[in-house]
Formats: structure tokens, C-alpha cells, sequence
């Protein structure tokens, strides 16, 4: 599914301005980027209806309004599942182990983002690539094996082993705020979705560098770029409107790249003083189709 085209006038500017940033909330309560963008598209859509011009604070409505449209998806995805379980299983205790409230959630992101932030800075080359492929593309290990040129029992020791740096992180004091990651990454979402490479260049730091690994066969050695002139039009390249960002799951430490829905990167960045001071990437150009 393409993209939508952006409407025009007062509604125009509301979606340059704040599509991305929906998308990316309705990411993080439905774990879809599909239902993300379809919850997204209706609340732009009731936004038509009322009249961006009626409505003093419009991000704050978009905001309660596509956070009820998410509840709603929600709740239904929930019947639909108790609906479908067999005769005497109702199925609540694993929805309440595996979806847990939305509103839970935001207290989840506050406690463990930062953790998970410098957890993933520490992982080893190994581990970081184990992990990635395989928690976030969800790469069958054999795969990984041949990817990484190490045998599949190690390639399993090293995604079990970043996991558990996750799941035992604590959060540990960074110079860089929760607000100020989501301010830095709001940034930089916002300008690769309107493929404005002035704004997208503002938000890197002078020293800013970027380091790309593309899975391919044979494997091409990894991209490096240095400086915002070189970065922002590289990263714009691959990044533009016609792909989706958003964060990880729980505002996690990566942010995913979509293009028709399909993931076909994990992005990292590591911030210092409100700039983005490095950008590591891994791609699979064949998952972009």
C-alpha cells in the first residue's frame, strides 16, 4: 500500500506537520504499522470533517483522537480473539500476559528507555547484529549463521545473551533525557517523511556520522559517511516520504523502516546535547521489494 497524498490548505499542513508523529503513536499501542497509518488516516480524516480551523490546539485533538481509535482496534482485536478461542478457554490470561494495557504502557516507556538505550550501545558487534535480525526482522537463526559467517549455535548465545542485557537493564543516569530522545527522534522522523533534508540536517551534530551494513549476498563492506552534508542526503536517499519511521516497540532503542509495511531497516541513533551525533543502520533491500 502506497502512501497516502497529502491534502491541501489548513489540513495539508496539519499532516505534514503531525502524520508522522500519529503513526508513530498508533505504533506504539497497536504494535502495526499497517493499523498504525489506517488509524492515522481516520483521524486526519474526522479532522476534515470538523475543520482544522475550528480547533485551537489540533495535534492535542488529533492526539485524543487517534488514541481512541487505537483503544477501539484494540478492544475489538481483544473480542475477535475471545470469540475465536476454543469452547472453555477464554483466553484472558493470555491477553492479559501478552497485551497489556495501553495505558500501562507509557509508564513501561518512561522506566525502560533509557536502559534500553544504553544497553544497546553496549552490545557486542555479534550480539547487536544477533539480536537485531533476529528479534527485530525476525531472521530464522540458520540464516543469521550464514549472514554472519558463525555457527548457529553461537548465533543463538548471542541473542540470548543482548536479550538478557535487556531484560536486566536498569535505568542508569545518561546526559540525554527521556524528553530529549523524543524530541531528537520526533525531528528526525518528521523530516524524512517530508523529505526535508535542511531540517533533517539541523537535527545532526556537526561531527555526525553514519555507518550503514546492508544484507546482501556477497555482503558490500558497510557505508560510512561523515558530516551533515554527507549523512542527511544519504540517509533522505533511503529514508524518504515513501517510508514510514517509527520508533521501536516501547519507544525502544531503534527506530524500524517501513516501505509498503514491509521492515526493511533498524536505525540507531546516539544523541548528545539534543544532536544526533551517530547513525548506525542495518537494511535488507530485498525485504523493500
Amino acid at each position: 500500500m502506497n502512501t497516502p497524498q497529502p491534502p491541501t490548505g489548513q489540513i495539508g499542513d496539519a499532516w505534514r506537520r503531525h502524520r508522522p508523529y500519529l503513526v508513530n503513536l498508533g505504533y506504539q499501542i497497536l504494535g502495526d504499522v499497517g493499523d498504525a497509518e489506517d488509524v492515522a488516516q481516520e483521524a486526519f480524516l474526522r479532522l476534515s470533517r470538523v475543520g482544522a480551523g475550528e480547533i485551537d490546539d489540533v495535534r492535542g485533538w488529533l492526539t485524543v483522537v487517534t488514541s481512541r481509535l487505537c483503544l477501539d482496534h484494540v478492544r475489538s482485536a481483544r473480542i475477535r480473539y475471545e470469540r475465536l478461542s476454543p469452547p472453555g478457554d477464554d483466553g484472558r490470561d493470555i491477553l492479559e500476559s501478552q497485551t497489556p494495557d495501553p495505558a500501562d504502557r507509557v509508564t513501561l516507556d518512561d522506566e525502560v528507555r533509557s536502559a534500553l538505550l544504553e544497553v544497546l550501545r553496549r552490545l557486542s558487534p555479534g550480539e547487536r547484529v544477533a539480536f537485531v535480525l533476529h528479534d527485530v526482522f525476525g531472521v530464522p537463526f540458520d540464516s543469521i549463521a550464514e549472514t554472519v559467517g558463525r555457527p548457529v549455535g553461537t548465533c543463538r548465545q548471542l541473542a540470548r545473551r543482548a536479550r538478557s542485557k535487556f531484560e536486566v537493564a536498569q535505568p542508569k543516569a545518561s546526559g540525554v533525557t527521556t524528553a530529549e530522545h523524543l524530541l531528537v527522534t520526533e525531528k528526525f522522523i518528521n523530516a524524512c517523511a517530508n523529505g526535508d533534508i535542511a531540517a533533517l540536517a539541523a537535527v545532526l551534530d556537526p561531527t555526525v556520522w553514519g555507518v550503514g551494513t546492508v544484507l546482501a549476498e556477497p555482503a558490500p563492506p558497510p557505508q560510512i559517511n561523515h558530516g551533515p552534508d554527507a549523512v542527511a542526503p544519504n540517509l533522505m536517499r533511503y529514508l524518504g516520504p515513501e517510508v514510514t519511521l517509527v520508533s521501536g516497540p516501547a519507544g525502544g532503542p531503534a527506530l524500524l523502516a517501513f516501505a509498503e509495511r514491509r521492515l526493511f531497516a533498524a536505525i540507531v541513533l546516539t544523541i548528545e546535547g539534543r544532536l544526533v551525533t551517530k547513525v548506525e543502520a542495518i537494511a535488507d533491500p530485498a525485504a523493500r521489494g
